[in-house]
């Protein structure tokens, strides 16, 4: 997934805004981890890039992603771009 989100849309609460956009992402992510892992594959793991505009994005954690989406929300934002990319992961093994 590759979008900018606007945050700031003519006749709609900022506050329902900002939920539909998280509610986007979540239904990404659950259809994303819902694909068959391939071969060697323990878990989906995500690339993120996060920012203002596509050029200035940077990369991100997954977890903190709701984080920077509030925090973007609360400078008054117009809008965000994000960046989600689905890739299989590794579990370390603990020793």
């Amino acid at each position: 997934m590759k979008k900018t989100f606007l945050l700031n849309i003519e006749g709609k609460h900022p506050d329902r805004v900002l939920e539909a956009v998280k509610h986007e992402i979540r239904k990404y992510v659950k259809r994303e981890r819902r694909k068959p892992l391939p071969e060697g594959v323990d878990y989906w793991d995500f690339d993120c890039k996060f920012g203002h505009s596509a050029e200035a994005a940077s990369v991100v954690h997954f977890a903190t992603l709701t984080a920077l989406i509030d925090a973007a929300a609360k400078e008054g934002a117009a809008s965000f771009y994000l960046e989600l990319v689905a890739k299989g992961g590794q579990r370390a093994v603990r020793g």
